[in-house]
């Protein structure tokens, strides 16, 4: 039994050729619609973790105060409430008084939910700019797909995410070890310590390590933004073919846009050998170059170009000027002069006034004009 196979299914660039082609902005613009930007997650959570245990460290004995206070206030109302409804406890009353105590938590918890919403936002915002996007909510039916899920598992994506995860925790590791080697003495005092004491000790022990953790999380977080943004540079490479294909897209198909240039020229030439018998002289090199001159003073205050043309399109106009009776002066110099510097439908410019000023007026004098 003979099995087909493709090739392609391993190619790492897939049809098209290799990826060598640096991402057009259309292409970046697409993938930011998209969702796909180049930053590193590890960043946000780096600063929202050192944002809270910095937080933590000047807000701790607010937050310790203002929590025993709490939960004194409560205490305190229960002995008034029991004597108010004669020992009994209503259950709404216990409502009550939970829900004002989980209020003034979240009160007291405010800023550092605060803190961490705002380093979010403003770390994601400085890694790639303030735009937002639906398309990642949106589902992705081909992330369901075995064969690419299978390709996930065994990317190189997904060995930097377990490098990053062992080095993460070889981190933590070695920051939770060294701190508390150097800081075990004062822990073996404890049993001499009051109740607060000991919470303040363990606090600040907790605090400081978490202040040392992030600022070591930190240089993980930097070097997974300089991966990321190197991937998402590869990633976004183009083959040549795709590059082609764009352009195809955004300015048309060369070989269409060739013919609709080639249908534009031979209406103009059809419009100006329309406009040719209404000539004056037709200037002549007297083989490569053709210029038709007119001069109407009610329409213009010089000689203008009625047609102009090379070897084959100068052939023509020859003709056309033979079949209408139409002058032809042979003036070499003059002919290349106003084939290369007037456009059709402009009028002679005043340095050759003079030059195309004698052919008129020989002509004219030989229609008996003047």
């Amino acid at each position: 039994m003979i099995l087909e196979y493709n090739l392609q299914f391993f190619a790492k660039d897939g049809p098209g050729g290799e990826k060598t082609e640096e991402p057009t902005s259309k292409k970046l613009e697409d993938a930011r619609k998209e969702g796909q930007v180049a930053k590193s997650r590890e960043i946000t959570n780096a600063f929202e973790l050192l944002s809270f245990f910095v937080i933590i460290y000047f807000w701790a004995q607010y937050m310790g105060t203002f929590f025993v206070g709490d939960m004194y206030d409560i205490y305190t109302q229960i002995p008034e409430y029991v004597k108010m409804y004669e020992g009994h406890v209503q259950e709404q009353t216990l409502s009550m008084l939970f829900v004002q105590s989980m209020l003034r938590i979240l009160l007291m918890l405010a800023p550092v939910l605060a803190a961490g919403m705002l380093v979010a936002f403003v770390t994601n915002v400085v890694q790639v700019k303030w735009k937002l996007t639906t398309k990642p909510l949106q589902p992705k039916f081909n992330k369901l797909s075995p064969i690419s899920g299978f390709k996930r598992i065994f990317s190189l994506n997904s060995l930097v995410e377990l490098v990053k995860s062992l080095l993460k925790i070889g981190l933590i590791g070695y920051v939770v070890y060294s701190y508390l080697k150097k800081n075990m003495p004062p822990l073996y005092q404890f049993y001499g310590l009051s109740l607060n004491q000991g919470i303040m000790t363990i606090g600040m022990l907790v605090v400081n390590l978490g202040i040392r953790i992030s600022l070591f999380y930190m240089v993980i977080a930097f070097l997974d933004l300089i991966y990321q943004r190197v991937k998402f540079k590869n990633d976004m490479k183009m083959t040549k073919q795709e590059v082609k294909d764009e352009y195809k897209n955004q300015e048309g198909d060369p070989q269409i846009k060739s013919r609709q240039r080639q249908r534009m020229q031979e209406a103009s030439r059809r419009r100006m050998m329309q406009q040719l018998p209404q000539a004056d002289v037709v200037i002549t090199n007297p083989t490569h170059y053709a210029v038709a001159i007119k001069y109407d003073q009610d329409l213009y205050d010089a000689p203008y170009v009625v047609a102009k043309g090379a070897d084959y399109l100068a052939q023509k106009i020859r003709e056309t000027a033979r079949e209408n009776h139409i002058e032809i002066v042979e003036n070499k110099p003059l002919a290349r002069m106003l084939y290369a510097n007037v456009d059709v439908g402009s009028v002679v410019p005043p340095e050759l006034y003079q030059a195309v000023a004698e052919v008129l007026a020989f002509v004219y004098h030989l229609q008996g004009k003047v």
